[in-house]
């Protein structure tokens, strides 16, 4: 049996794609790693089949139509055979140490009658060149060493942290029976990863580790902010589908909404932003448009994310206020090293 799946998809990867499998076939004969060519144009299949016949049984070498990263990490969730999913990109890479001890308590929820739902890690920004690196972590937020459900978080997660998919291995059956499918050709669909499957989840497990290690510093990077500013037209889709997405019917715990409200509280700030550093007039109307739509949706959501701290940034009045709430994002971005 395969205790955990790790999915990489690679596109031109070649140059750097190494590094991802070589900490993940580290995890033992009971890990699962996929490598999703998605019609890569250089040599990056080839390095796949590869590893898969270095490490058979381990790597499996999967070559698909370009379908872009939401298509790829669809094929990983279709193909996979772990109990357990966790998505790799080919430019990060899984701590070896941490990655023990994930393998240990998964291991022993695969062999239960039901496994939790979710475990919860922490990741770093390996950001590249910098001296402090900084960690995500959830220590007094989240119990640790046991599975729990929403009812025992002890607090809601300080607007500063963000649960993003580096931090989460999800039970492979819970993501096809919730119908977990990503857009196509589209970027910054990890948000989507994370977000709507979160809201099925009812037990999860958070092991205090450092697990992903999440780098950054390549200029054609997704998340570089000059490239984002080019995409905003994606960022803002995986914002609407969120939206979309959000389902208070099936909550019932406080402590479960408060969390889906703090994630979209961050995606549509970050949408905020970047459509305010846009700056034009076409860029401030899409903006205003945004946060009608989330109201339409749901009116309460709407109300929570505008009267947070988050919400209340993203509309200072005028071009003074507006100057401010880029200040404050740039100042965010020093202390924790993302691009």
């Amino acid at each position: 049996m395969k205790v955990l799946t790790v999915a990489i998809p690679c596109y031109n990867s070649e140059a750097y794609m190494s590094k991802a499998i070589d900490h993940a076939v580290m995890g033992g004969e009971d890990i699962e790693v996929l490598v999703i060519d998605d019609g890569s144009k250089d040599g990056t299949l080839a390095k796949a089949q590869e590893y898969e016949r270095r490490f058979p049984g381990i790597v499996r070498a999967v070559h698909q139509e370009n379908k872009g990263h939401g298509g790829a990490v669809n094929t990983g969730i279709r193909e996979a055979q772990g109990v357990y999913f966790k998505v790799c990109d080919s430019d990060d890479y899984l701590d070896y140490d941490s990655l023990q001890a994930v393998m240990k308590v998964l291991r022993k929820s695969a062999a239960t009658d039901k496994p939790f739902d979710l475990m919860i890690n922490n990741y770093m920004y390996d950001k590249d060149g910098a001296k402090h690196k900084k960690i995500m972590e959830y220590h007094g937020y989240l119990p640790e060493n046991r599975v729990f459900g929403w009812s025992e978080v002890k607090k809601p997660l300080r607007f500063d942290q963000y649960i993003l998919m580096h931090s989460l291995i999800f039970r492979t059956e819970l993501l096809r029976d919730c119908g977990t499918v990503l857009p196509e050709h589209t970027f910054y669909v990890d948000n989507l990863m994370a977000f709507q499957p979160i809201i099925y989840v009812e037990t999860m497990y958070y092991l205090n580790t450092t697990l992903y290690r999440y780098f950054i510093g390549r200029n054609d990077q997704s998340v570089n902010e000059k490239v984002m500013l080019t995409r905003l037209d994606q960022q803002l889709r995986v914002n609407r589908m969120m939206i979309d997405a959000y389902r208070p019917d099936l909550v019932s715990e406080k402590n479960h909404m408060d969390m889906l409200v703090h994630y979209m509280s961050i995606m549509t700030t970050i949408s905020s932003i970047l459509l305010m550093r846009k700056g034009t007039k076409e860029a401030l109307a899409e903006k205003k448009q945004l946060w009608e739509e989330l109201k339409n949706k749901d009116k309460k959501l709407y109300m929570r994310l505008r009267t947070n701290f988050l919400g209340f940034g993203m509309h200072l009045p005028g071009r003074i206020g507006r100057e401010i709430a880029i200040q404050v994002y740039h100042l965010t971005q020093k202390i924790y090293g993302f691009n």
